[in-house]
């Protein structure tokens, strides 16, 4: 499986790009990821983005669908299962996702009812694929 994570901007705060790069780090134990920052001024780029028609597009979205760790490790595991190749996952800036490559998601998620800067949503969001696949082979991590 193939994980994708296109963040809209640039991560400035280099804690956070530490953060990041730590937990793809780990997640490559588990499944291929690579990390895209996308330049928010270029909407006709973003337009054209592939964002691959062999996998799922998630979109994280405040009003999405709220999920405990283990439900979200439950559907990693079962889109892992079914043989998907490709998630992609879409986390905007602070105005969000242009609506041309937003409605191109099949799913969208909160990380939680809180409202987080978009660098931390960004790190959260890694660390909760990280415990996702911890929680799917049963590495104590996520205890």
């Amino acid at each position: 499986m193939r994980i994708q994570l296109l963040l809209l901007g640039k991560t400035r705060r280099p804690e956070s790009r530490a953060l990041i790069d730590d937990y793809a780090a780990r997640i490559s134990r588990y499944a291929e990821i690579e990390i895209r920052e996308l330049r928010p001024d270029s909407a006709a780029r973003i337009k054209r983005l592939d964002v691959g028609g062999d996998g799922t597009v998630v979109l994280l979205d405040a009003a999405g669908k709220k999920l405990s760790s283990q439900q979200f490790a439950e559907w990693i595991g079962s889109c892992r299962d079914q043989g998907l190749r490709k998630l992609v996952f879409l986390c905007g800036a602070a105005e969000g996702f242009p609506k041309a490559l937003a409605e191109r998601a099949s799913l969208r998620i909160s990380l939680s009812p809180l409202t987080f800067s978009h660098e931390l949503a960004r790190v959260m969001l890694a660390e909760q694929i990280y415990r996702a696949f911890t929680i799917l082979v049963g590495h104590p991590y996520p205890k």
